[in-house]
């Protein structure tokens, strides 16, 4: 079963449940899917590029749930987190920062890094190896803690 029959699929389930927060987030996912696939780039949906959608919007609401929860706003802030806990059920399991140190100290290894100026060279690896499964700035985090 492919990325969007997927969505697709748990959207019908979602509607027959009447699940109003699954719902919406589906709906948003399978938004940013046509946006995707519509894009011109005449890239296919393929899980890959599904879970870069998923990362993006799964970013957007931990944003949006940081700003209403300064301001105060409970009622918004919950259904920002709602929608987390929904993105959070299509993504891969995300890797403990012991995980991501020891495949960076391998990517570091591997590219013969051995200060930050070979910072960007390290970071191109892991993002790309490490793609789904550690945010970014962990992953930053942990190569400037390594090559300093």
């Amino acid at each position: 079963m492919s990325f969007t029959d997927k969505i697709n699929n748990d959207l019908k389930t979602a509607m027959k449940a009447k699940d109003q927060d699954t719902m919406r987030t589906l709906r948003a996912i399978k938004s940013a899917i046509l946006l995707a696939n519509t894009d011109g780039s005449g890239e296919e949906m393929t899980e890959e590029r599904g879970t870069k959608i998923l990362q993006k919007l799964l970013k957007q609401r931990k944003e949006s749930l940081d700003i209403y929860v300064k301001q105060g706003r409970e009622d918004l802030a919950a259904v920002e987190q709602s929608e987390i806990n929904v993105i959070e059920k299509y993504l891969p399991e995300p890797m403990s920062e012991a995980d991501v140190e020891k495949a960076v100290q391998g990517i570091i290894t591997e590219t013969g890094a051995t200060s930050m100026k070979d910072m960007g060279k390290v970071m191109g690896m892991a993002t790309k190896k490490l793609a789904g499964q550690a945010d970014g700035r962990v992953i930053s985090t942990i190569v400037k803690k390594l090559l300093s």
